[in-house]
């Protein structure tokens, strides 16, 4: 069997940044283990599979497409960069004439709307229609939290999928040291997240139970990261910035019971695997 691999820098509008992405068009769904070692070989933080609904018996409420992410080790319930580049092959490569594209997922649909207006770098740009997870405060947050993350201060713990930690400043953000041996221990995915300088909010994202230690630029970070922040800002609209190594930006907009994440795509590569 032959499939083609597709790999797309997403929430960039350059090469080399944002976060890649390993996208594999299927006809109809593969085995979960094939996918897994698929996830593994590719050695992303996540290699996404859709099919098309019509080879599935039809779309959940009007669903073009199923959709399913796996990191190295494991399949996780929403990914954002991974959903955009995924918009970003059916759009630019596969030629889709549609102006968005809905996604059936194991979060609910997902609708991504090509922007048809250019960034100003040129190329693709996509709005993603997701879930909005407000996290909670939380005072019982795992022992050693400060220490596995390497950080002087915690503002507060919040949860909702994932641990968000607020701290004071975007240098906080820059500077933590994270030990990923402690944090996998902890065994949640863990986001830090403060007030930026010249943005509204900055985060940075650590997953390495999941087998993915930084993770570059996280979308479904932002699930929870917009309403934490536009609860706190006092506005629905916001520009936000991942601050790893690779860096990737992202327009932010709480709408209700949903969220709007936004970002640019960059096509890298294409290749056909064997198996």
């Amino acid at each position: 069997m032959k499939l083609t691999l597709y790999q797309v820098d997403a929430f960039t509008g350059k090469l080399f940044g944002g976060n890649p992405a390993a996208v594999i068009p299927l006809k109809k769904w593969i085995p979960d283990e094939l996918m897994q070692q698929l996830a593994m070989e590719n050695n992303l933080s996540e290699t996404v599979f859709f099919v098309p609904t019509s080879s599935t018996g039809g779309g959940r409420e009007g669903a073009d497409f199923e959709i399913r992410w796996f990191t190295p080790e494991l399949e996780i319930n929403l990914c954002g960069h991974a959903t955009l580049a995924s918009a970003y092959i059916i759009f630019e490569i596969l030629k889709e004439k549609k102006r968005k594209v809905i996604f059936s997922s194991k979060s609910g649909l997902l609708i991504v709307r090509k922007n048809f207006q250019s960034p100003p770098l040129g190329g693709f740009r996509g709005l993603m229609d997701f879930p909005s997870w407000k996290p909670e405060k939380i005072s019982d947050y795992p022992q050693g939290l400060k220490e596995a993350l390497g950080i002087n201060e915690i503002v507060a713990v919040y949860k909702n999928r994932d641990l968000l930690v607020e701290l004071n400043k975007e240098e906080d953000v820059k500077k933590a040291k994270p030990d990923f041996a402690a944090l996998n221990k902890i065994g949640d995915k863990v986001i830090i997240t403060a007030p930026g300088k010249e943005i509204d909010f900055v985060s940075r994202f650590f997953a390495p139970a999941a087998g993915v230690d930084e993770d570059p630029v996280t979308g479904s970070a932002h699930s929870q990261l917009i309403p934490f922040w536009s609860y706190k800002l006092g506005k629905d609209k916001m520009q936000a910035r991942q601050l790893s190594k690779r860096g990737g930006d992202i327009y932010c907009e709480q709408k209700g019971d949903r969220v709007i994440i936004g970002g640019e795509c960059v096509f890298y590569m294409k290749g056909e695997i064997s198996v």
